[in-house]
């Protein structure tokens, strides 16, 4: 787990994300309402060199991000309850680009085979804190998690 005491510290992970993330990575994100998983991919976005302006994409489900290091691929798939065959994921799967998923547990049968998921654990006693959990599944997710915990400063947990 990674504590992040203040909103500041949220972006940072994402920056770090960003700088290490490789072309096909997918990264899941995870977490309540107000977790900070929007603030997270400004982040990443930031890491990967992109200055536009990175907005939630929970009405159009995937924003397309081409002029940083390797394109961002945002998307919220909360609103998905079916047909996500139909979406043509798996191409942004394993594109060019990173793939940041915003409740990719909705999809289901769809969510990529390797990736790694980051759950944003809010703290009760401090609305300001969070704890980030890395979950890697698949040898990309797990390298992808080795290279974020040792760019943050962390051993391997």
């Amino acid at each position: 787990m990674i504590t992040l005491t203040e909103l500041q510290q949220t972006e940072r992970l994402g920056v770090i994300i960003g700088e290490v993330a490789e072309p096909s990575d997918n990264l899941v994100l995870t977490g309540d309402l107000g977790a900070g998983k929007t603030t997270l991919t400004k982040g990443i976005a930031k890491g990967l060199g992109i200055d536009q302006m990175i907005k939630s994409p929970t009405y159009t489900i995937i924003r397309e991000y081409q002029q940083g290091r390797i394109p961002l691929y945002h998307m919220d798939v909360y609103r998905i309850e079916s047909g996500a065959d139909d979406l043509g994921l798996d191409e942004y799967f394993e594109g060019d680009g990173l793939s940041v998923i915003e409740w990719g547990q909705q999809l289901g049968d769809y969510v990529p085979e390797d990736y790694l998921e980051l759950i944003l654990h809010k703290v009760p006693q401090n609305p300001d804190q969070r704890l980030a959990e890395l979950v890697a599944h698949g040898a990309q997710g797990t390298a992808m998690k080795q290279r974020i915990l040792e760019m943050w400063g962390t051993a391997d947990e």
